[in-house]
Formats: structure tokens, sequence, C-alpha cells
């Protein structure tokens, strides 16, 4: 024990004074380290401000000319002064470039890859599904469409049924009402009525338009009709002479004249040229303002009536002259 006791106060006596000297020394302003202490400190130091000057990348001839001589305590004294801010984005670009990163990114497993189709084939299922829903949506809409236009169809169908009912009715009220005009205002023979009209028509025009009143063309069935229907019309139309259409041609065989109804007429009213007075002597040549009829051959196929003395003359067809109809009683 003694001697180890001995062994400690020697030690303290040797390390005190050298740590109180250390102490001094480094509050003293321009005074050097004593002993084997200081210089180990001195080296240190430089050490530290040549690392310092490594790490901020700083110039040889800067730290030359600028460095630390004259500073006893190891202060950085600066000689001129560099934009701190680029210095600091330079020094973080390099360190982000050169620094690798601290949290990789995983490498993708074969359930990842499973996971992630699994996904995709449930957004297209979704996505079909959404277009079954359209297209079904669609589908009842065309049905509606196809409907409503099977409707419009049958609408229209009844429609112009009921258009073409109308027309038909039109055209029995007109033929109503010529039968009735015709017995009202024309001559009453028999069973038939026979009214004169004064419009300038073609013989099938004529037709057509006593057809569209209920009757036709007059069609006398016998002389005495014959002779009926010129009194009347020479009664119409005094004191002048008018040739007026009557329901007779011979538009099938030139010579075979038919009623507009398809029966052969049995009798004849023709005109002859009037005979020479007597003691004059007979001429083989015709009148030439009254020949006899029919004279036109194939180029006048239609039959007319004069209304002066009731006889017949041939026309052509296409003539303009008045008309007489007549309507069943």
């Amino acid at each position: 024990m003694p001697s180890r006791m001995k062994a400690a106060w020697l030690l303290g006596a040797l390390v005190v004074p050298q740590l109180l000297g250390f102490g001094y020394g480094a509050r003293g302003p321009g005074r050097e380290w004593e002993g084997g202490w200081g210089g180990a400190l001195e080296e240190e130091r430089k050490r530290e401000s040549l690392m310092l000057k490594e790490a901020q990348e700083l110039p040889t001839g800067v730290g030359s000319k600028d460095g630390l001589a004259g500073n006893p305590e190891g202060k950085r004294v600066w000689g001129t002064k560099e934009p701190q801010g680029e210095a600091e984005e330079e020094e973080t670009t390099t360190a982000s470039t050169s620094r690798p990163n601290p949290f990789p990114s995983p490498s993708p497993t074969s359930e990842d890859t499973i996971t992630y189709i699994l996904g995709r084939l449930a957004g297209l299922d979704a996505g079909l599904h959404q277009l079954h829903i359209r297209l079904h949506a669609l589908d009842t809409r065309v049905v509606q469409l196809t409907q409503g236009l099977r409707q419009l169809r049958d609408a229209t169908s009844d429609t112009g049924d009921s258009v073409q009912a109308l027309k038909e009715a039109q055209v029995r009220a007109e033929q109503e009402h010529g039968r009735l005009e015709g017995c009202l205002k024309g001559l009453r023979l028999g069973h038939k009525c026979f009214l004169l009209s004064r419009d300038f028509e073609t013989q099938a025009a004529a037709q057509a338009r006593c057809k569209a009143r209920g009757g036709s063309l007059a069609q006398p069935a016998d002389r005495q009709q014959m002779d009926a229907v010129g009194r009347y019309l020479r009664a119409a139309l005094a004191p002048y002479n008018w040739p007026v259409w009557l329901g007779v041609n011979d538009r099938r065989s030139e010579g075979l004249y038919l009623f507009e109804n398809g029966q052969r007429v049995s009798f004849f009213a023709w005109h002859r040229a009037p005979s020479p007075e007597p003691g004059a002597h007979p001429s083989a040549a015709s009148h030439p303002l009254s020949p006899d009829q029919p004279n036109g051959g194939v180029l006048e196929n239609c039959v007319a009536q004069a209304s002066d003395d009731g006889s017949w003359w041939d026309h052509d067809c296409e003539r303009r002259l008045y008309f007489v109809c007549e309507y069943p009683f």
C-alpha cells in the first residue's frame, strides 16, 4: 500500500503542473505553448485547419495568402469573401449525386405481379359491366323507338285509309250531286236525265267530266230519245247552231260506231246535203258547206250533234266543243 500511494503522488506531481501550464497558455493572449504538450496541440490545430480547408474546397492560393499565419489561437481569418449560396448549392448538388439512396426501391416479387394483374383484370371487368349496362339501356331505347315508329306507321296507315275513305266519299258525293243537278236542271226522259254543259272540251275530257259527275256522254237509246235531245239542245242554244259532243265514236274500227259503254249503235241521224230545187239539174258533187256525213275517215272518229236540226256530224276527237251528259235516274 505505501508503494502505491507513493506512485500516485508522483504521477500527480508530474501531471498537475503540466495541466496548469496548458490552461495558462490557452488563456494568455500571444503566449507560446511550453513543453511537449504545447507542440502536440499546435500540430493538432494545424491538421484540423487543413481538414477544414479541404472540406470547404478552398483554392490553394487563398490559403497561402489569407491562411492562419499570425493567429495564435488557430481562428480562421478570411481575406476575401466568396458567395456562400453558390458554394452551398454546389455542395448540396454534389452530395445528392454522389450520396447513395439510403432507401432503395425493392424489386417486385411474383406475388406483387399477380396482385397487379388481378387488379387490372378487376378494372377491366368493372368496365365491361358498365358497357353491358349501357348496351342494355341502348337496347331498351331502341325497342321503345321501334314501338313508337310502329305506332306512327299504324297511325299513318289509319290516316291514309281515312284520307282514301274521304276521297271516295267525296267522289260519291260529287256523283250524287251531278245526278241530282242533271235531273233538276236538265231533261228527264224515262230513267235518264240529260244536261248540257257550255264548257269547251275535247271528246275524251268531256267524257271524263261527265263520269266524275256520276254520268257519261249522252247515249240516245233510240230515235225518240235522239229527237228529244235535239229539241232540248235547240231550245237551249237557239238562235245559234252549235255542235255538241255525244257518246258515239268509231275509234276501235273505222265505220264501226259504238257508244261509250261499248254497245253498238243501232240507228244513225247523219247529216245529208240539201236536195236541189225543183227544175234544177242534179249535181254529183256534194255541197261544199254541208257535205254528207260521215266524211272524215280515220281523221274524224267522234260524233257531235248539231243544235239546229239534231243531225250527226263526225269531227276530230281533239276538237273542243260543248257536250251533253246523261245521268241515271
